[in-house]
């Protein structure tokens, strides 16, 4: 027998316990279990606490159709919590319990992920209060479309992991190695295969607001567009290969009242890179309703500056 290599196993399996357990050790008193009641039925899924005034992050497909719910946490505590808001275009849902005492768990940034790296999956499936799993992100970047009515808009940089989710996982909390919440576990698209909505910028930006408001604004522009490749000379010199071309614009929008045309090719937006859709639909959040928004786009082969003033979407 190798003990030597048998040593060395070992080691590297009790060094990837003492991470998941201190992981678990950190986030299960935080993490909620919902039961809601609606007209269509009972409902149950996973919140996590991430304030030290009793409010909760969640799934919109968790509240959807319910005002108010039971969370019961991991200690024995059970308590009423009311909905604050939900945002159904990015699956994200803020809920207040009554009784507080449940820490806050650290929200962390999935812009940091990588590949490969651990993660950690606390949450209730199937009614089983404080399950842990753990894998690794299998992937980033991935697309998650989510509707509203007849609008439908894609969650981007969706994180795709192999640790085990499963009904009532949803609106739990997937946690990276040191503990801090990088991701809102949202849907199981299939055996081994989980998805978790981002904690980022762009999200943050969406908590803030259905925490204050109790819904989340959002700007319009008015164009519709597909990514291009830029000409060699100009991506060479800009460093992006991709802007999007404008197929339409919604007369008397804010882009066409800006003067955005059929054919032009969106650069930036902002001061950002505007490669995608989504890259764009990032920028169409509340604080953009209003207010200036340059954007500089190519025509024929001129680059050109305009700014356009988003509306709010109605």
């Amino acid at each position: 027998m190798d003990t030597e290599h048998t040593g060395a196993e070992s080691a590297a399996l009790d060094a990837y316990s003492r991470v998941v357990t201190g992981v678990a050790a950190g986030l299960l008193p935080s993490v909620a279990a919902l039961s809601v009641r609606t007209p269509r039925g009972a409902g149950a899924g996973s919140a996590v606490t991430f304030t030290d005034d009793g409010f909760l992050l969640t799934n919109a497909h968790v509240v959807a159709g319910a005002n108010a719910g039971t969370a019961s946490f991991a200690d024995g505590t059970e308590t009423r919590f009311d909905v604050v808001g939900a945002d159904v275009l990015s699956d994200l849902a803020v809920v207040r319990v009554h009784n507080l005492g449940a820490p806050a768990a650290p929200l962390g940034d999935a812009e940091n992920l990588r590949i490969g790296q651990l993660v950690v999956a606390v949450g209730n499936p199937m009614g089983l209060a404080g399950s842990v799993t753990a894998g690794v992100v299998s992937g980033l970047g991935r697309s998650l479309p989510a509707r509203d009515g007849r609008r439908v808009r894609i969650i981007d940089n969706v994180i795709q992991t192999d640790a085990a989710l499963n009904p009532g996982n949803s609106g739990g909390a997937l946690a990276d190695s040191g503990g801090t919440v990088v991701g809102i576990n949202t849907a199981v698209a299939g055996y081994g295969l989980g998805l978790a909505v981002p904690i980022n910028r762009t999200t943050r930006q969406i908590i803030g607001e259905l925490v204050g408001a109790g819904r989340v604004r959002r700007a319009w522009l008015g164009v519709a567009g597909v990514p291009v490749p830029l000409p060699p000379p100009l991506a060479e010199r800009l460093n992006q290969k991709l802007g999007l071309r404008v197929v339409e614009v919604v007369p008397g929008s804010p882009a066409g009242t800006a003067g955005i045309y059929l054919g032009d090719i969106l650069i930036t937006a902002g001061g950002e890179p505007v490669q995608t859709v989504q890259a764009l639909q990032r920028l169409m959040l509340g604080p953009a309703i209003g207010k200036n928004l340059p954007i500089t786009v190519l025509r024929k082969n001129a680059l050109v500056d305009v700014v356009s003033v988003p509306e709010e979407l109605r």
